[in-house]
């Protein structure tokens, strides 16, 4: 998701989204240090880059 879409969501959306994004890498990260494989582990990078893209929106929003 691109930053221009993300400031147009709500703090609470936006909130939301980071909790999720968060909590799916974690399950992730447990898989893949388990053993059990991930099917894209690529997508471990791309989603620590959203969550980064969203908490760079979020501090922006509170430094106004």
């Amino acid at each position: 998701m691109k930053a221009r879409d993300l400031r147009e969501l709500g703090a609470a959306e936006l909130d939301q989204k980071i909790r999720e994004m968060s909590q799916e890498l974690n399950d992730m990260r447990i898989k893949h240090q388990s053993g059990a494989g991930v099917e894209k582990p690529v997508r471990m990078r791309t989603m620590r880059h959203e969550i980064a893209r969203m908490k760079t929106v979020q501090a922006e929003r509170e430094a106004k």
